[in-house]
């Protein structure tokens, strides 16, 4: 019977494995990682030929996991928000290379891109070319510099 109990954790740990990817995740890869423990809890028990052992690691791992590990993989595996390349614009300063002006749009730079801008609403221009802006807002691909 001692093969019985390591086998039955092989079989649910591969379970709680595919049931995590069949799902995409649904568990925040938790499912993966008990498996995995499970998995090798079987694995060692079924090499040792003592179903106690087996059960020990098993339970060890999962204990470890979840006391420890469970708050690192989360962590790792949380979206984070990154702005997009326009929404990371605003409130950054640019440098204007062409004569920005109300009906005349120019050219700034940010970073290492050139935009093309136009000043903010309410704000008098023209801004000559070497003036430093601030970003406002975005339209499209046309920045609104102050």
């Amino acid at each position: 019977m001692a093969l019985g109990w390591n086998w039955l954790l092989v079989i649910v740990g591969g379970l709680l494995i595919l049931v995590e990817v069949a799902f995409g995740g649904f568990a925040g890869f938790d499912l993966v990682l008990i498996g995995s423990a499970f998995l090798l809890g079987g694995g060692i028990g079924m090499l040792t030929h003592n179903a106690v052992v087996g059960l020990t690691v098993a339970s060890a791992l999962c204990v470890a996991y979840i006391a420890l590990g469970r708050r690192w993989v989360r962590a790792r595996l949380r979206n984070q928000s990154v702005p997009s390349n326009a929404d990371a614009l605003l409130g950054q300063h640019g440098m204007v290379t062409v004569r920005v002006a109300e009906h005349a749009p120019g050219q700034v730079k940010v970073r290492d891109e050139v935009w093309r801008a136009v000043p903010a609403p309410g704000v008098s221009g023209p801004f000559e070319a070497g003036a430093v802006v601030t970003i406002e807002g975005v339209d499209g691909v046309t920045l609104r510099v102050r």
